[in-house]
């Protein structure tokens, strides 16, 4: 489905596909209910992004797209992870709101309208995100996220009583700017935060998820994370304070031990303390040595043009 100009929908959602093939019909068939209900029939678009889903979901998504003009969908060449995908997507989307959610219908599509209109009605404000109630995620991502909120609030200077989920609508001026980003880690929250501090937050009821398991694991999690904390140098500053402390302590301590040796010459020697030192050290050293591989490495694939993602086909244009 293409928009002209002059009939741009009033709303566009985004939603990265992974391992969904069972759920996709249900999804698309909400977001529809929710919006139509709301009179909103012939303004939005769903846009699914297969994020080289190995099972059956653009099979699916292909399908729905011939059977529904409202939809749209997009098939990348590898997986490239969430937040790319939803890059993907955001270059399509043309609606004056973008909605970005989940695949797994733990995001009330009902609440689409919601967050649409709390940004209608509040012509200060860029991005609306939402604030779980009843979270149905397990222990161990709860602990997580609750982490992943403290380093946000460190590294990318994050309201305290903002929480990043990935359920948020954003304005279209703000998808332009964050669709600049050329480079291949992307982390959208961060993105957000370094364009705008103009929120509005919208409290949702979690839901669980339709079926199925989620995908988003450990080793995804941790990827994650990364993204975030390499998407600005407060890791950097970290590591160089660190090392400053470190050299002041360092001095501290030879001018303690060589007076302790002046003073008392029957003193032994420390081995213990020494080698917990060297070890104290050369853990702190290969930290921040890493720390800068990372920089550096993501520095030089950024340099080589590694593709934030790469497009097989859309329904708009086969292969």
């Amino acid at each position: 489905m293409t928009f002209q100009p002059q009939t741009l929908p009033r709303v566009s959602v985004v939603v990265p596909v992974y391992n969904s093939e069972a759920i996709l019909e249900e999804l698309a068939r909400q977001v529809a209910g929710a919006l139509s209900q709301e009179g909103w029939d012939g303004q939005f678009e769903l846009i699914l992004v297969n994020d080289c889903s190995p099972d059956g979901s653009w099979r699916v998504i292909t399908e729905l797209a011939r059977r529904h003009p409202w939809v749209k969908g997009i098939s990348l060449r590898k997986n490239f992870g969430q937040h790319n995908a939803l890059m993907a997507g955001l270059h399509h989307a043309r609606g004056a709101v973008v909605v970005l959610m989940d695949d797994d219908l733990q995001h009330p599509p009902t609440d689409i309208v919601r967050l649409v209109q709390a940004l209608e009605n509040d012509p200060s404000a860029d991005i609306c995100y939402t604030r779980y109630l009843g979270r149905q995620h397990a222990s161990w991502k709860k602990l997580g996220s609750r982490f992943n909120d403290w380093v946000a609030n460190l590294v990318l200077k994050k309201p305290k009583d903002l929480y990043l989920s990935s359920f948020k609508a954003l304005r279209r001026e703000v998808v332009q700017e964050i669709i600049r980003y050329d480079g291949p880690f992307t982390y959208v929250d961060g993105l957000i935060l370094n364009i705008t501090r103009a929120f509005v937050t919208v409290d949702i009821q979690h839901q669980a998820r339709h079926t199925g398991k989620s995908n988003f694991g450990l080793r995804r999690s941790v990827s994650l994370w990364l993204k975030m904390a390499t998407s600005s140098i407060f890791p950097l500053r970290v590591a160089t304070m660190l090392g400053f402390t470190l050299t002041l302590l360092s001095l501290a301590m030879m001018v303690f031990f060589v007076y302790e040796r002046l003073t008392r010459p029957d003193l032994p020697a420390g081995w213990t303390s020494l080698v917990a030192i060297i070890l104290l050290l050369g853990g702190i050293q290969t930290f921040c040595i890493g720390m800068l591989g990372e920089y550096l490495g993501r520095t030089y694939l950024k340099l080589n043009r590694l593709p934030q993602f790469s497009v097989r086909e859309t329904t708009d244009s086969p292969p």
